[in-house]
């Protein structure tokens, strides 16, 4: 396994420096390209010589190709965000490694395998938003999602789907991501968005993950409900039917008539009641003809501001529930120290004894 990821480290490193092949072989004294071909793909070993040449010629730690919480060269993110700068990005992107790549090597350690296989949606580039929001209306179903479905995504992609989902507090700007690796995806959503952004940017990125193959997403998108690439709305239309199925609208059905200050009060009640945002309400509706798009858009968007409330809801806790258990048995079984973990996490001792409670791990932890 150490093998495999000095390979995989080593030519992240490579790319990085913005070295050919050919030109880390002469700086490594090789005698042809092939030789390092064959190091980078696994089929031949790394000497400890080789190793400490490398890590010279490199500028680079021990830890950079051997820490196992580290990401380097195998994960791809797809950051969901507005105005954030390239450095900012991949300066949150290496955190976000670290508890991802923390994840996984502690579940393997005690006894949470990853998820054996993936499922997808059977759509591509080329599929209509009709397509997308029919998946949705049919993920919503087979997964029993019922009358709220925001309030059984986040558990129906972990307990159900194997995709391990972080609440987490991000830079100013970065509302979520997805993450793929070989054995595990992730979807990231920033914890102080208000409840409906945080449900539609959850919504969104499992469509990312749930066409990854089929069409990968951008590195970097735009954070909006509507709008953007082709892939961005297929994954926008999915997202709503998700969280707003036709069955849960269907006891609406004369949101036309409304004058507009009663369908503003409307529009605010009822995506509070499915925990959506009501702009978001808003769309799904003209996508369902129950709107009139003239009218979607005679509305002030500042009446559907934060659901026509003045602040916003509760944060739920960090991370999530998955995350806290597999560190909380890491640390029992002494495969992380409680220091460590503090330092993953960002968090001071004491406040990390109080985030396993707050997930309701209440078994004794030497803090």
């Amino acid at each position: 396994m150490t093998q495999k990821i000095i390979a995989t480290r080593l030519r992240a490193l490579r790319k990085q420096r913005g070295l050919s092949q050919e030109e880390l072989s002469r700086l490594l004294g090789f005698n042809d390209r092939q030789t390092l071909s064959a190091i980078e793909t696994g089929q031949r070993r790394v000497s400890a010589a080789e190793l400490l040449l490398a890590m010279e010629k490199l500028n680079a730690t021990l830890d950079d190709f051997t820490d196992p919480f580290r990401l380097d060269g195998e994960a791809q993110f797809s950051w969901r965000q507005t105005g954030v700068g390239k450095s900012e990005l991949d300066e949150y992107e290496k955190t976000a490694s670290r508890w991802i790549g923390a994840y996984r090597a502690l579940a393997k350690q005690t006894g949470h395998p990853m998820p054996l296989m993936r499922q997808a949606l059977g759509l591509n580039s080329h599929s209509s938003f009709e397509d997308a929001s029919d998946a949705g209306e049919r993920f919503a179903t087979d997964f029993t999602l019922g009358a709220v479905p925001a309030r059984k995504l986040a558990s129906v992609m972990q307990e159900q789907l194997g995709i391990l989902v972080l609440m987490v507090d991000a830079y100013r700007g970065i509302s979520g991501a997805a993450c793929r690796l070989p054995e595990l995806d992730v979807v990231l959503i920033a914890r102080g968005e208000v409840a409906g952004r945080r449900n539609f940017d959850l919504a969104h990125e499992l469509f990312h993950i749930l066409t990854w193959d089929a069409m990968p997403p951008e590195h970097i998108e735009s954070a909006r409900e509507t709008g953007g690439s082709r892939v961005e709305q297929l994954a926008n239309n999915f997202a709503a039917a998700v969280l707003m199925p036709r069955s849960v609208l269907q006891p609406y059905e004369d949101w036309n008539q409304l004058e507009v200050k009663e369908l503003i009060e409307r529009l605010n009640v009822v995506a509070d009641d499915l925990e959506v945002s009501s702009s978001a309400l808003r769309w799904r509706l003209v996508a369902l003809r129950k709107l009139s798009t003239k009218k979607a858009r005679a509305i002030p968007e500042a009446a559907l501001r934060h659901n026509g409330h003045n602040c916003s809801a509760k944060m739920p806790p960090l991370f999530s529930v998955s995350f806290l258990v597999v560190l909380s048995q890491a640390i029992e079984r002494g495969f992380l120290s409680v220091r460590r973990a503090s330092s993953l996490t960002g968090l001071v001792i004491e406040d990390l004894g109080e985030l396993f409670r707050a997930h309701g791990i209440c078994q004794e932890i030497n803090l």
